[in-house]
């Protein structure tokens, strides 16, 4: 046997993952266990349950691998510097990360006193890493990759096409010019500052017109096969713009320019009242970056003639754009692993490393669930010794009672929290960290909020759907497996479902098979059959903090909220 371990560290959203052999077996991201979202710090947590998943120790360990790679485009960093001499600080920056990335036994050394890792470690090109995550688990036998984000490695952009999952990178975009940039720069100066916030700005593009495109594409220009952002208006290339606050959590300072408050006006304070403008220049941004980016899928296509995309980065976070692909491009499959960003890019590393030097095929049982997992004994325990559930009913039910009771509960407007099995891999709750509530209700948006979000009233909620009825709700033909696609809800669909549709009649929704996730297909055939409508409302088990990992705190989630019921396994909590 051959144990390898990939991470994601000294980016956001540190992760581990472990293969046996070609197999994966778990995967998860820091912040499900340090409760801090984002969170940059080492992945010891990580690291301690995906070796106790198969009961190995950090000595058994044969190979590490890591989504960075310090030489990658070394000698561009070079260009740009000697060119640049105001971006010292920039330089600074880099040999500090790249000493960290050569420390890493120094990190290692602390996972176990007892224990050494004498194995190797492999340092794999970010944007390599990202590619393979999606990559390795899709099933087509040729397509064009594309990975696109911010920033990794000098680069924000990279594609290629592989046969037989061979991968060959033939082009990056690099360093300063970035589509990730230029969107978060629009998100910061929307008033949304923290990192991750740019989902908000895709949300509230739905209520705007495009009233400024022709303004904001002076930030980025076409190239021939790419783009060119117009650096006036950005400050990211000039001086360093992230730091690391005490929480571990990543803080940039405004990427921005006064450049662009010329162009646009005043910037939106960050707890401002959101104007039409506001919501004009969201859909603006969302407008120009879809422009932007069908513009390399278009030549993607025209370069390798080749309909089926795999698509990698944090950027393919934009789920809006997403689901324009196949009606903008001339591609028809697309495929997007449940976690395209950074935390990815640690499964990612392991199967470049794996595939080129192991020859081991890839393979997962279920890639969108691979975290922690707790049985009915364990949960039986927790709850007998849990003292803040005291004062609630609990009673446990057959798998058959649970699917039919919960749907009558959903039936009837009632807000509950669904926790089973495994802990989702990646930032969707898929149905395992869910709360779950009726998407016909029209008031059952404004209810999850006051009950227990309490988030932007422009944030839409998302659609859990049972596969086999997708196109008789949704126009769409394809799986969407992962809530990685934004897609339009059909006419005479739309006033059944009023507690997931979008302003702009879509919804993000999630494909749902019985051979993907058992459980949480039979409640919505349950309340299908009850109901007729094949469709729940699913949101992130979470309030303000990052997704309920374990049972302790979905019972201290139920407790300091207000939502009507908790399903963990088999067991019913009520008030």
């Amino acid at each position: 046997m051959t144990f390898t371990l990939g991470l994601n560290f000294l980016h956001s959203d540190a992760s581990a993952c472990i293969f046996e052999n070609g197999l994966l077996i778990a995967a998860v991201e820091e912040e499900r266990f340090t409760r801090i979202k984002h969170t940059t710090t080492f992945p010891f947590q990580s690291i301690d349950f995906c070796l106790k998943k198969i009961n190995l120790d950090i000595s058994k360990v044969d190979f590490i691998t890591v989504n960075t790679n310090p030489i990658s485009s070394l000698w561009r960093k070079f260009s740009f510097i000697s060119k640049n001499l105001k971006s010292l600080p920039i330089a600074f920056n880099s040999i500090n990360n790249s000493s960290k990335k050569y420390n890493l036994h120094q990190y290692i050394s602390k996972i176990d006193n007892q224990k050494k890792f004498s194995g190797i470690i492999k340092f794999i090109d970010h944007h390599e890493s990202h590619i393979a995550s999606s990559l390795f688990f899709n099933d087509f036998d040729e397509c064009v990759n594309l990975s696109i984000d911010g920033f990794g490695d000098f680069a924000s952009c990279a594609w290629g096409f592989s046969k037989n999952k061979n991968l060959k990178i033939d082009k990056k975009i690099f360093f300063p010019h970035s589509l990730g940039i230029f969107y978060q720069a629009m998100t910061q100066y929307l008033g949304f500052k923290n990192y991750g916030d740019e989902y908000k700005v895709m949300g509230l593009s739905s209520y705007g017109e495009p009233k400024y495109t022709d303004l904001i594409f002076q930030l980025i220009n076409k190239t021939s096969d790419g783009f060119e952002l117009n650096l006036k208006y950005f400050t990211h290339h000039k001086k360093k713009i992230q730091s690391i606050n005490s929480l571990g959590q990543a803080e940039y300072d405004n990427l921005y320019s006064e450049k662009l408050i010329d162009l646009l006006g005043e910037e939106r304070k960050k707890n401002e009242k959101v104007t039409t403008k506001h919501m004009d220049l969201a859909k603006s941004t969302q407008v120009v970056y879809e422009n932007i980016f069908f513009h390399i899928l278009n030549n993607l296509y025209k370069k390798y003639k080749n309909d089926k995309l795999s698509l990698s980065g944090g950027c393919a976070m934009n789920s809006v754009a997403n689901g324009k692909i196949i009606r903008n491009t001339s591609f028809n499959k697309v495929y997007i692993s449940p976690n395209p960003g950074d935390a990815g890019g640690a499964i990612g590393s392991a199967c470049v490393h794996i595939h080129k030097n192991l020859k081991e095929v890839i393979k997962v049982k279920n890639y969108a669930y691979l975290g922690p997992r707790y049985d009915s004994k364990i949960i039986k325990d927790i709850l007998d010794s849990n003292t803040t559930i005291k004062d609630y009913k609990v009673e446990f039910f057959s798998d058959q009672e649970i699917s039919k009771r919960i749907s009558e509960k959903l039936s009837e407007s009632k807000v509950i929290g669904w926790f089973q099995d495994e802990t989702e891999w990646g930032p969707r709750a898929l149905g395992n960290r869910s709360i779950i509530a009726d998407a016909r209700n029209p008031n059952i948006k404004e209810i999850i909020n006051s009950k227990i979000k309490r988030r932007e009233s422009f944030r839409p909620f998302a659609p859990s759907i049972l596969f086999e009825k997708t196109q008789e709700w949704f126009q769409i033909e394809n799986e969407v497996p992962f809530m990685s696609e934004v897609y339009p809800i059909k006419e005479d669909k739309l006033k059944l479902l009023p507690g997931i549709t979008h302003v702009d009649g879509t919804g993000r929704l999630q494909t749902v098979k019985k051979s993907n996730n058992l459980k949480y297909y039979n409640l919505i055939n349950s309340f299908y059959e009850l109901t007729g409508v094949p469709i729940i409302l699913n949101t992130s088990f979470n309030e303000n903090e990052p997704i309920v990992n374990t049972p302790e705190e979905a019972i201290n989630c139920f407790h300091r909220t207000d939502m009507d019921l908790l399903v963990i396994g088999n067991y019913i909590i009520s008030r």
